[in-house]
């Protein structure tokens, strides 16, 4: 599984303004709307999906990343945003420290497979520090996704 199978270019932001989690996780779906990936009616019921996953435990990961993920009804693939904070944002992270990449995962309810699979494959993407300092630094979604390609094909 390849990450670019289910990251849409037009649902990754390089400069995400949002300074609190329930934002991020709000501004990470609007685009995923905006991107017409899921449907304006279920952002609400997608953001609550999302929140009530983070109140079990924070989705940030420690290193500045953080992986928001929640399975719904709403959607019938597996569908993912990306966002970079320049400043970084409080996720309650394992190590305590801000989150500056932000990959988003939604799946169905009965994909238990490919959304554990899609989960690993983006912590193995980002464990590399060379990469996450270069995501960092992108200034666009295509450049962004080229990194993405491109990191996805060196994995394997």
């Amino acid at each position: 599984m390849k990450i670019s199978e289910f990251l849409n270019k037009e649902a990754i932001s390089t400069d995400l303004k949002s300074e609190t989690k329930m934002d991020v996780i709000s501004e990470m779906v609007a685009l995923l709307v905006e991107a017409g990936i899921i449907e304006k009616r279920f952002k609400n019921k997608i953001v609550d999906g999302l929140m009530a996953r983070e109140a079990l435990g924070s989705t940030a990961i420690g290193q500045g990343i953080a992986i928001p993920h929640t399975k719904s009804d709403t959607v019938s693939g597996l569908v993912s945003a990306l966002a970079i904070s320049k400043k970084g944002v409080n996720f309650d992270s394992l190590d305590g420290e801000p989150a500056h990449i932000f990959f988003l995962l939604i799946a169905p309810f009965d994909s238990a497979g490919p959304h554990l699979k899609a989960l690993a494959r983006v912590s193995r993407l980002l464990k590399d520090k060379f990469f996450r300092d270069s995501l960092k630094n992108t200034k666009t979604a295509k450049d962004v996704m080229d990194l993405v390609t491109q990191e996805d094909s060196r994995i394997g």
